[in-house]
């Protein structure tokens, strides 16, 4: 059995309604719908989201980093439709002001109740929050994809905007790789909008320095330790990063190959590091969403 037969496999068994309608969309031409339909089980009535979508953190009230996962399946899918009940309710989520520090114009990375709940150790809420531009970057380009130009929402992200940026031409080639992965949808945000906060050619070059930098280039780890690989940036023709990283892309496609399971799926090189059981079954969440991820790797690579 190939490749894909494995991982389709294993996604009809295992994996959750969300990432099995992710994989038909991308796979057997299924539609954007039926992602959304599995996203709303997801959703609160103020409109933001929690109930384990980022799998590694359990809290079932909305939160910024939770909304922020529902935003990039949006975006994955090519979601269009901006008076949809679900791009509205995340507006109306981020309108809110909750867990948002008007100071540092940032929504907060965690949110104290967290730690009522099952989660990984860097969920864990410590007394006041560590704020980041993950999720705080892409929260901001959704806003101004999607809500109405002449609202104060839209303005406020504005602002924030060219915060976020003039925060990230500081800080390459030191930025970490999820808070790279959150500045990518805003710059293409602002070029596909015509939004000018900065020189974009420069904003454009510092991305392509710091994915590069991001990405770790010891493959001896990539089987059992955390790390960043072309993947985590979807990097595929096209891609602004392509040409960069074109032999270390290639190798992921063999090493994705070589490092498949039997019963379709992939090693989950991370721990929770505490003693909540639930890590299991986020275990197996996460195998689904990693078996997706490689396989669009492969789809687009190969």
């Amino acid at each position: 059995m190939d490749t894909f037969e494995k991982a389709r496999g294993f996604m009809y068994r295992y994996a959750r309604p969300v990432d099995l309608a992710r994989w038909q969309y991308h796979f057997e031409n299924g539609g954007r719908e039926n992602v959304i339909r599995a996203l709303t089980f997801y959703q609160n009535e103020d409109g933001g989201f929690g109930h384990g979508l980022e799998a590694d953190n359990w809290n079932p009230h909305s939160s910024p980093i939770t909304t922020w996962n529902a935003c990039d399946i949006l975006y994955e899918i090519g979601w269009k439709d901006k008076e949809h009940p679900v791009v509205l309710g995340i507006l109306k989520f981020l309108d809110s002001g909750v867990h948002f520090n008007t100071d540092k114009n940032q929504w907060m990375n965690t949110i104290p109740s967290n730690n009522d709940y099952p989660h990984a150790i860097w969920w864990g809420f410590g007394g006041e929050s560590d704020y980041k531009y993950n999720p705080t970057a892409m929260l901001a380009a959704f806003i101004l994809d999607y809500a109405d130009a002449g609202s104060s929402l839209y303005h406020k992200a504005l602002k924030i905007a060219q915060e976020a940026v003039q925060w990230f031409f500081g800080h390459v080639p030191a930025v970490e790789r999820h808070e790279t992965a959150c500045f990518i949808p805003l710059y293409e945000c602002l070029k596909r909008n015509k939004i000018t906060l900065a020189d974009m050619e420069q904003f454009e070059t510092l991305l392509k320095t710091q994915v590069k930098c991001n990405i770790d280039t010891d493959t001896a780890k990539w089987e059992t330790d955390y790390v960043t690989k072309p993947s985590a940036f979807r990097i595929v023709p096209g891609s602004m990063f392509y040409k960069d990283n074109l032999d270390i892309v290639k190798y992921e496609c063999g090493f994705i190959r070589r490092t498949q399971k039997e019963d379709g799926s992939f090693h989950v090189p991370w721990q929770w590091y505490n003693d909540y059981k639930e890590y299991e079954a986020a275990k197996y969440m996460w195998k689904g969403v990693i078996v997706l991820e490689n396989m669009l790797h492969l789809k687009a690579n190969e």
